[in-house]
């Protein structure tokens, strides 16, 4: 952890959550997760260019890495400012996105179909907002515990996610697995860890995860080198697709 006054310690923290660097490990009880997610999603950042919507922004942890020239956070309304909607630039009511049609380049929604209970409605809400060619990189777990709770409704397999784009009609341009090895065991270790151990307090938490779940990170770390892959069990999945129809390439 680097040296410093309170506020850069908190402000490299709280970096460490989405954007694991050499140290996370140390810090994060989900660096797999995390780390596998960055690392495969900035194959694709660059192409997330002029208008982007970014749904489900949460924090909008990702923004600096994508070089859109209008970007829009979009959150579910939420009884106060206390949830992610308050880092949002517009909130709606979880069905009809308040925009009006083609109004976007490009869509970004990241870790959010998975509580989508009507993903059919959701999609066409996105080929709605996109112009024709337009363009969506979308992220959803494969292997995750419940979260979230009660809204979590899905898990997707690569074939599964394939199907429901395609019938949504978009096609798919290219599809990604993350930490597909051994590793995948160490990150869910670690998520049962949190659960059993998470308390109120955030300092608390710090200490349980240096810890306790750092040493099964390092673990993961050392064995993930040496294990061979296994393209049936992975994280997370990354898919990038167009709307059909001419347009942006």
């Amino acid at each position: 952890m680097p040296a410093g006054n309170s506020s850069s310690r908190a402000a490299w923290l709280l970096r460490q959550e989405f954007e694991p660097g050499n140290l996370g490990w140390l810090v994060n009880p989900f660096y797999f997760a995390r780390h596998g997610l960055l690392k495969g999603l900035q194959e694709f950042f660059p192409q997330l260019t002029g208008d982007v919507l970014d749904v489900g922004c949460g924090r909008k942890p990702y923004r600096a890495y994508v070089p859109a020239t209008r970007y829009i956070g979009l959150e579910i309304a939420t009884p106060s400012d206390e949830g992610s909607g308050r880092f949002a630039d517009v909130v709606y009511d979880g069905r009809t996105f308040p925009f009006p049609d083609q109004s976007f380049d490009a869509v970004f929604c990241s870790q959010v179909f998975e509580h989508v209970f009507t993903p059919a409605e959701f999609l066409a809400e996105i080929s709605r907002v996109l112009r024709p060619g337009g363009r969506l990189l979308l992220t959803v777990p494969f292997v995750w515990d419940e979260h979230e709770q009660p809204r979590d409704f899905a898990r997707y397999s690569s074939f599964g996610l394939r199907a429901v784009l395609q019938g949504a009609g978009f096609e798919i341009i290219a599809s990604r697995k993350t930490v597909a090895d051994s590793r995948a065991l160490f990150q869910l270790a670690n998520a049962y860890l949190f659960k059993l151990t998470r308390t109120r307090r955030r300092s608390m938490n710090l200490i349980t995860t240096t810890c306790l779940m750092a040493p099964v990170n390092l673990a993961g770390i050392l064995l993930g080198a040496v294990l061979p892959g296994n393209a049936d069990l992975y994280l997370d999945n990354i898919v990038w697709a167009h709307k059909a129809g001419p347009g942006l390439g």
